[in-house]
């Protein structure tokens, strides 16, 4: 099949790297444009594109894609079909319309639940233990095409977004190579979405990640799972903001004020919640790296009887 892949981040490249090892035709692949990073401000190329130069693919990356000329081009290479996965850009309607099987998304939740940008985080936040990925027949709604395969994934306890994020981006190979399939043996039913069961997943940034003490320990927890590795949950010491990397609930009730660190030892800092104790294992200050609260305290000091947050 001939596929002109549409992808930005590692997520997408997972599925790109498969469907070019299973010998479809990749005509081209179209990314975002380089972005500065780092304190020099280096262009960087991302991933999806690292991979494309890597495997001879011409790479195409229009500052929008809403354009003419981005129209005109995209038109030229015939493709059968347009795939997508985490591209970070609207597709007009004309453009959706250009191949012949249309535009598939690689989508990182069990639609409808959890549509727009940040699926993965936000399905931690919110205590799911279930979520997947779902192949789209887009249209030009948010997320609202017709389903097409599902593929789900457990989310277990220790998962961070991190690690789900991996997980995830297998399962979209599953559910693409399934979706293709189907296609071409031309038993493909998609199926629409309930509106009613929708839910929203908007982009994360790091006041998302700010920790309120009034939330029970294990939404406090979950937080921290879903923000690492970006941007990280965080809070502040005295006035001084930190990221909490990683965390632990303790089941036990504990007087005190919320936020009010209760106790400090090589395990972590105990931390009051609305309904137990947060433990935080690892830190990271500012101009510190990330490390074990055992490690900080052997040259730093951290006070019990501090209220964290209190300043935010």
């Amino acid at each position: 099949m001939k596929i002109v892949y549409m992808g930005t981040p590692d997520f997408a490249v997972l599925p790109l790297s498969a469907l070019f090892s299973d010998g479809h035709e990749i005509a081209l692949v179209v990314t975002q444009p380089d972005k500065p990073k780092g304190r020099g401000h280096k262009l960087q190329a991302p991933p999806v594109k690292e991979f494309a130069i890597s495997n001879n693919i011409p790479v195409y990356q229009p500052q929008s894609a809403k354009t003419d000329e981005a129209y005109e081009y995209l038109k030229t290479f015939n493709a059968d079909i347009f795939i997508v996965a985490a591209y970070g850009q609207i597709l007009p309607q004309r453009i959706l319309d250009i191949p012949k099987y249309g535009c598939i998304n690689i989508h990182a939740s069990l639609l409808p639940k959890y549509r727009g940008a940040a699926p993965i985080q936000w399905s931690i936040i919110n205590g799911e233990t279930v979520t997947g990925v779902t192949t789209m027949q887009m249209n030009a709604g948010l997320d609202t095409g017709d389903m097409l395969v599902k593929e789900e994934v457990k989310i277990e306890p220790s998962d961070t977004g991190e690690t789900l994020h991996d997980k995830l981006a297998q399962a979209g190979v599953i559910a693409i190579r399934e979706t293709i399939k189907q296609i071409e043996n031309g038993t493909l039913s998609p199926k629409k979405q309930d509106d009613s069961k929708s839910s929203y997943a908007p982009m994360i940034d790091k006041t998302t990640g700010y920790i309120n003490f009034l939330k029970s320990a294990n939404d406090i927890n979950n937080l921290v799972r879903a923000l690492n590795p970006y941007p990280y949950a965080s809070t502040t010491y005295k006035g001084v903001r930190f990221k909490v990397i990683s965390s632990k609930v303790i089941p036990e009730h504990t007087q005190g004020a919320l936020g009010e660190i209760k106790k400090v030892d090589k395990n972590g800092i105990y931390v009051v919640t609305s309904d137990g104790v947060l433990l935080i294992t690892d830190v990271q200050f500012e101009g510190k790296k990330k490390m074990p609260v055992a490690e900080y305290i052997k040259g730093n000091k951290i006070e019990i009887g501090v209220i964290l947050g209190d300043e935010q």
